[in-house]
C-alpha cells in the first residue's frame, strides 16, 4: 500500500512551528506495517491543491493534516472536493454540533465557523472530541470519475486533535484495507556494541528466508533498530532468529533503551548501581535518572572530574594517577572499586577519558576511553575504547557502553574482549 503524507501549514515552512506530526504519523504508520512513501509540506492556500492531485495519482491512500479550520486560507476539504470532482455539501449534523458546541460557551456559530461544516459530497465524517473541525475520510471509490483510485483522510493539524483522531478512526480503517491487516505486526529489534552493517551482515539473509517481512534498519545514539512488519508468526519467528544469532547484543524487543532495560533488570534483582564518571560528567546516572524506578537501583552518583576528586571520593592512591595517568586502566579500575566500596552498591560503573578536541597525546588520542564495571564477588573488569568526533557523541557513545556492560553483567553475557 502506498501511503503519503500531506502536511499543510506557512508556519511549519517558516519554522514557527516543528512539523512534529509527520514524524508520529510515521511511526503510527510502521506500527502497522505501512511505510510512508513521500511526504510533503505546502504553505497555507491552494498549494494544497496542486499537491494533493499529484499524490492522489501515484498512492492508494493520502493523509492530509491541517487546513480544516475556520479562517479563508484553511482549504484542504476545498481542494480534496477539486481534486476527486465533488460538489461540497452542508453536513446538517456537523452544523448541529457546531451550533451546540458554541451555545454552551454563550456564543453564536459565525459564519467562519460554519465553513467547518463543509463536507465533500460522498465523504464520512470523523468526530473530533477536541476540537471544533471534523476530519473527512474520502473512500477511493469516490475519485473513480477522474480516473484515481485513492483514499484520501483530511485530518486537523493540532496534534491534541490529530493524534486522537489517528488512532480511534482513521487507523481501524486502514486495518480494514490492509489484506490480513488484523494479523499484521511491527516490531523493533534494538542492537547495540554492533555497527550497522555488522547487523545486516548476521541477519539479513536468515530474516528473508522467513518471507513476508519488511526489514528496515535505523541507526540510533549508540544503538540500531531492526524494524520487521509482517504477519504476526512470521515476527515471532523473526524474533526467535534474532535472539539465537545476536541475542548478547538484543537490548529489547520493544523499544525500550539500554538504561531502561538496566533499571528493570536491577530492580527484578533488588540490586543497586552506583556510577564514577570523570570524562562524562554525570551523563550515566542521568540516563538512568530519567526512567521511572531509577530510585530503587540507583543510589550513588560521583562526578569526580579532578585527580583530586577521583582520591578525595573514591579513595584512588594519588600514585596511581602519578604512575599511570588519570586516564588509564589502573586508574579505571580503581574508580569502579572505591564506587563499590563507598556506596555499598552490588554493581559500580566508572569511565575515565579524553572527550577532546584537545587533551589528546599520540599514547592517549582524543576519544580514548576505559570504561570499568565492579560487581560484589567478581574481579573488576576494564575495556579500553575510542569514540572519535565531538564532545557530545563522545559522552553518548561512552554511557551507551557502559550502561550496555552493566546489562550484559546482569544478562549472565561476559564483557566483549574488544
Amino acid at each position: 500500500m502506498k501511503i503519503e503524507l500531506i502536511n499543510t501549514g506557512t508556519e511549519l515552512l517558516i519554522g514557527d512551528v516543528i512539523n512534529t506530526n509527520a514524524a508520529w504519523l510515521g511511526q503510527k504508520l510502521a506500527e502497522l506495517g505501512l511505510s510512508v512513501e513521500r511526504a510533503t509540506v505546502v504553505p497555507d492556500g491552494m498549494a494544497i491543491q496542486d499537491a494533493l492531485g499529484e499524490a492522489c495519482r501515484r498512492s492508494d491512500v493520502v493523509i492530509v493534516t491541517g487546513g480544516l479550520g475556520p479562517t479563508s486560507d484553511d482549504v484542504s476539504r476545498e481542494a480534496a472536493s477539486a481534486v476527486l470532482g465533488l460538489a461540497i455539501d452542508v453536513s446538517d449534523a456537523v452544523l448541529k454540533e457546531l451550533t451546540e458546541f458554541f451555545a454552551q460557551r454563550g456564543k453564536p456559530v459565525n459564519e467562519h465557523n460554519k465553513r467547518q461544516a463543509m463536507v465533500p459530497h460522498g465523504g464520512i465524517t470523523l468526530p473530533n472530541k477536541h476540537g471544533t473541525a471534523p476530519g473527512v475520510f474520502l473512500p477511493a471509490a469516490l475519485g473513480e470519475s477522474r480516473g484515481l483510485s485513492c483514499a484520501v483522510f483530511l485530518l486537523p493539524g493540532p496534534p491534541r486533535e490529530l493524534k486522537p483522531m489517528m488512532e480511534h478512526e482513521v487507523i481501524p480503517r486502514l486495518r480494514e484495507m490492509l489484506p490480513g491487516g488484523e494479523d499484521r505486526v511491527c516490531r523493533y529489534f534494538k542492537f547495540t556494541g554492533l555497527g550497522e552493517s555488522d547487523i545486516s551482515m548476521a541477519l539479513q539473509n536468515g530474516l528473508e528466508a522467513i518471507g513476508g517481512l519488511e526489514i528496515g534498519y535505523c541507526l540510533g545514539k549508540g544503538d540500531v533498530d531492526v524494524r520487521l512488519s509482517g504477519p504476526a508468526g512470521a515476527i515471532e519467528r523473526a524474533g526467535v532468529f534474532c535472539r539465537e544469532a545476536l541475542g548478547e547484543y538484543l537490548i529489547s524487543d520493544d523499544r525500550r533503551l539500554v538504561e531502561e532495560v538496566c533499571v528493570a533488570m536491577l530492580s527484578e534483582r533488588g540490586q543497586w548501581v552506583a556510577t564514577a564518571e570523570s570524562c562524562t560528567g554525570g551523563r550515566i546516572a542521568d540516563r538512568l535518572t530519567n526512567v521511572s524506578g531509577a530510585s530503587r537501583v540507583l543510589g550513588h552518583g560521583f562526578v569526580t572530574y579532578a585527580n583530586e576528586a577521583k582520591t578525595l571520593h573514591l579513595g584512588v592512591p594519588p600514585e596511581l594517577i602519578a604512575a599511570h595517568g588519570a586516564v588509564s586502566e589502573p586508574v579505571a579500575a580503581a574508580m569502579a572499586e572505591g564506587c563499590l566500596r563507598v556506596s555499598g552498591a552490588d554493581h559500580a560503573v566508572a569511565v575515565t577519558g579524553i572527550a577532546g578536541p584537545t587533551g589528546g597525546t599520540p599514547e592517549k588520542p582524543t576519544g580514548t576511553v576505559f570504561i570499568a564495571l565492579a560487581s560484589k564477588g567478581q574481579p573488576v573488569e576494564v575495556r579500553k575504547r575510542w569514540f572519535s568526533g565531538e564532545r557530545e557523541r563522545f559522552k553518548i557513545l561512552t554511557s551507551q557502553t557502559a550502561l550496555d556492560f552493566l546489562r550484559r553483567r546482569l544478562s549472565g553475557y561476559g564483557l566483549p574482549i574488544s
